[in-house]
């Protein structure tokens, strides 16, 4: 019992930094300034998940590919958990 219910937390848990991710994401897109207090949570919850792969990753040409990245490591987690 204990074990489904660790299990379903850190689901929900991967599934709701992926949408964190997401989230800043689009909102760099509306906002590119990122200073409304929703960003500044975004940015501070999804920066030290993206920073490491963003430091591995080449330029991008200008482009940032972290958060895709990230996104489907942690789609591919969340998928293969019991």
């Amino acid at each position: 019992m204990v074990a489904v219910f660790a299990v379903n937390f850190l689901r929900f848990l991967l599934i709701a930094l992926e949408v964190a991710i997401i989230g800043r994401v689009l909102l760099s897109y509306v906002q590119p300034g990122g200073r409304s207090s929703l960003a500044q949570f975004l940015v501070m919850v999804t920066e030290p998940v993206l920073a490491p792969i963003r430091r591995v990753l080449p330029s991008g040409g200008g482009l940032d590919f972290s958060p895709f990245i990230v996104v489907l490591v942690l789609g591919a987690v969340v998928r293969a958990l019991p």
